[in-house]
């Protein structure tokens, strides 16, 4: 049994949960005994195969491992392709049974609020000892008055850039495109030899909805009003936005794109057909693993020539949005308690941390806790992910991510918006569409 000392529990748990007579996590681990409730119990936990494999493989081994001896919890952990993730959560939903916890990417607890169990005591607990969550991720774990889910982490975004190719027309990370018309100019200047922009169009549920609901917003235009009621997405804003849109493709990008699922630019990336993509540190990481592999057309390790930016600013200002995961405790699960004790447990900064470096800055915590540790230091290349999730809105925006935000997003309303437009729709066709498709959901 791995002893955790009392200053040690107080630093992670809070003074309140350490007294023995208050019970809890906290004295269960002090005390050196797993809880006689889970002893021999194996909770089924359902995410999606993690893009750093290592990661995965600490969770099956290490972790659970250690989950064991601390809780006398097996974890029986299940990886399944993030594009199904949905689909299986509405299995499991409807039939009432299935895995007890399950990974939330985006704001899908909103969705199933009225099928999973309130985490409130376990989600404000780590927030409270880890320096507060990111607005990103309370805002699709938290309805208002109870967290649907833990949040488990935030996926970073930033734009992957080739270095050699920018340079080749006066750009690097010093001197980059600061607006979409400078970028679009810039990408012309690409297209022409040879090195588009790459952006999926298709139905890709990180890469799509990470880039153009900022692109909207940037333009001003958005979904709903703060009340999180009243639908504007039908504004002279947004039909701008999607009139530069039709140019900026047909300019700038690969139009390959529209066949791009959430590895589509990846592979375009790494295989040098795209000069740049917005994307999680994923393309960076898999060239760094495999130098010999990736190369640039001078045969130098791709890895050293890619630099990372945000996505440029708009007439109404600079936005992003990183992908976000909450891990829902499932209200037909026989292991509840458990469940819930293995999240805030898995949470705590000594098992967590296991998990985190092994995403080397491609997942940046949901807490900012993270910010402030030293892996950050060790590659200057991934810095620009360090404090990303801090500019970070979500569907929804300017209202909250609502169960009606998160079904918008299931639709890809918005960006399908942008690819009818692209393919021929009139700018206002298209925009008006999309528009009475949100008057239904928020009706």
């Amino acid at each position: 049994m791995t002893r955790i000392d009392r200053r040690r529990v107080l630093q992670l748990s809070g003074a309140g949960m350490a007294s023995a007579a208050g019970g809890g996590l906290a004295a269960i681990l002090a005390s050196g005994r797993a809880p006689a409730f889970a002893q021999g119990t194996t909770l089924h936990w359902v995410r999606g195969s993690d893009y750093v494999p290592v990661s995965d493989q600490t969770l099956r081994t290490k972790i659970n491992d250690q989950a064991q001896k601390d809780l006398g919890i097996k974890i029986n952990l299940e990886g399944v392709d993030g594009l199904t993730s949905q689909a299986r959560v509405t299995s499991a939903v409807s039939s009432g049974s299935g895995p007890d916890i399950i990974s939330a990417i985006n704001n899908w607890a909103q969705l199933y609020a009225d099928s999973v169990v309130d985490v409130s005591d376990v989600a404000e607990e780590i927030g409270k000892a880890q320096g507060g969550y990111y607005e990103t991720a309370k805002s699709i774990a938290y309805d208002g008055k109870k967290w649907l889910g833990v949040p488990n982490t935030i996926v970073g975004l930033q734009i992957a850039n080739r270095t050699s190719w920018w340079k080749e027309i006066g750009y690097d990370a010093e001197k980059y495109p600061a607006t979409w018309e400078e970028w679009r100019e810039a990408g012309k200047k690409l297209k022409a030899k040879g090195h588009p922009l790459g952006q999926t169009l298709a139905h890709a549920f990180g890469d799509a909805n990470a880039f153009w609901y900022p692109y909207l917003w940037s333009w001003g235009g958005k979904e709903v009003e703060a009340d999180g009621k009243t639908v504007v997405l039908n504004s002279k804003e947004t039909i701008e936005s999607v009139k530069f849109a039709i140019a900026f493709w047909k300019d700038a990008c690969d139009e390959g794109g529209f066949a791009w699922d959430d590895s589509g630019n990846n592979r375009a990336f790494l295989a040098g057909t795209i000069s740049a993509t917005n994307n999680g540190a994923s393309i960076y990481i898999e060239a760094k693993k495999k130098p010999d592999t990736y190369s640039t057309e001078n045969g130098k390790p791709l890895k050293d020539d890619i630099f990372h930016t945000p996505l440029p600013k708009g007439p109404a200002g600079q936005f992003s949005w990183h992908v976000p995961f909450a891990d829902m405790v499932m209200a037909y699960g026989k292991n509840q308690k458990a469940a819930k004790d293995f999240l805030r447990w898995f949470h705590t900064e000594k098992i967590y941390e296991q998990w985190w470096v092994t995403q080397q800055g491609f997942s940046v915590g949901p807490t900012k806790l993270w910010e402030n540790h030293k892996l950050w230091k060790e590659d200057p290349i991934m810095l620009p992910f360090r404090t990303a999730a801090e500019s970070g809105r979500f569907a929804g925006y300017a209202g909250p991510a609502t169960r009606k935000a998160a079904e918008v997003i299931s639709k890809y309303l918005i960006s399908d918006m942008y690819a009818k437009a692209v393919q021929g729709m009139p700018a206002e066709d298209a925009v008006k569409s999309a528009h009475d498709e949100l008057v239904k959901i928020y009706a």
